[in-house]
């Protein structure tokens, strides 16, 4: 056998690596894509898991409702959507957002929600502000 017959065999698979990655990329693009998103989805969640406790606590200590409603603006992700309620023995606050990726305008958007209850402390009137329910 020569050198020449021992080389064949390689020489019909060669390239055949770069035409596998080129089909393979695509695929790994949307699933990093996918991962990328889900991680804005969670981080947005925390946000208005976080905002809508400290609106609670505000509000069953008896801050103002435009003063809560402010400051979970403050805390929530751009865009989010604050509930504030508070009558003579719980506050609640909502919090919601639509999650939609930077890089993919025309891909549905993700609603995330959070709320968070706090018994009124004694004393605190039930109170609605100009806009809340």
């Amino acid at each position: 056998m020569t050198l020449v017959a021992l080389a064949t065999p390689f020489r019909r698979s060669r390239g055949s690596v770069t035409v596998e990655t080129a089909a393979v990329l695509p695929a790994l693009m949307v699933v990093l894509a996918a991962g990328l998103w889900a991680v804005a989805a969670v981080e947005a969640q925390l946000e208005c898991v976080d905002a809508a406790r400290a609106g609670a606590r505000a509000a069953s200590r008896g801050e103002a409702l435009e003063r809560v409603r402010g400051g979970v603006l403050a805390v929530a992700p751009a865009g989010a959507r604050v509930v504030v309620t508070r009558s003579a023995e719980v506050a609640r606050v909502e919090v919601s957002v639509s999650v939609r990726p930077r890089w993919g305008a025309s891909l549905p958007s993700v609603t995330v929600r959070a709320a968070a209850m706090s018994t009124t402390e004694p004393g605190v009137m039930s109170v609605t502000g100009p806009g809340e329910e």
